[in-house]
């Protein structure tokens, strides 16, 4: 029992390789695709996560919200403003990475029609960095899009966007830090379970064999 347990073990970490090789795939296709508009996007948004879009519009008038963020350029804080989009919606739009100091560094909300290419992400709720998302107190330590809607008193698509790294006036905020990275340790962990499976099938056959001889010189 215990080898067909460990067997089927290494089976299912091949199929789940099978199945994380097909999701990387699917993501990169996106991630390289042409940017579609926002109307395009699916019921199911796990089928358009990290998507290229595109967003026209105008942002909507008020402070960011600035959500910390731990990058390659160090701490810091992601912008989030809200773009009333012309398709409809509005979309919190992750303007990109600011570093902590100077205090007020790329905050500064561009006016007028503004067109964005990035990707689509999912919300982030219940907070980060082991901490809890504080709207009151305008502490975010997660992009929480329901949380931040209502903090700002608006009605937001379901979703936020990433910007590209086009580059913003005075060099901030800095766009295209999207982070894609899909762990894909199943083929080591299959190895693992087919060898110990393997290994329990020698012991077991030692043991039989031991048993035996020992039985003849008893005889």
């Amino acid at each position: 029992m215990l080898v067909i347990a460990l067997v089927a073990l290494g089976t299912w970490q091949v199929q789940r390789r099978a199945w994380k090789l097909d999701l990387i795939a699917r993501v990169e296709a996106r991630v390289h695709g042409k940017p579609v508009a926002v109307s395009a996007l699916g019921g199911d948004l796990r089928d358009d996560e990290y998507r290229r879009v595109r967003l026209t519009g105008r942002f909507l008038p008020g402070a960011p919200t600035l959500v910390q963020a731990l990058t390659e350029r160090g701490a810091g804080y992601w912008v989030m403003v809200p773009l009333a989009t012309t398709a409809g919606p509005v979309v919190l739009v992750n303007r990109g990475f600011v570093p902590t100091e100077p205090a007020g560094l790329g905050r500064v909300v561009p006016q007028g029609d503004t067109s964005i290419v990035g990707l689509v992400r999912l919300t982030e709720p219940k907070g980060g960095f082991l901490r809890s998302n504080d709207p009151a107190a305008d502490r975010w330590f997660s992009r929480d899009v329901a949380a931040i809607a209502q903090a700002r008193g608006i009605v937001a698509a379901p979703y936020f966007v990433d910007a590209d790294a086009t580059p913003n006036a005075g060099g901030y905020p800095v766009g295209g830090m999207t982070v894609i990275r899909f762990p894909n340790n199943h083929l080591v962990y299959a190895i693992t379970w087919y060898a110990l499976a393997a290994m329990v099938a020698g012991a077991m056959v030692m043991v039989v064999r031991s048993g035996k001889r020992s039985g003849g010189q008893d005889g």
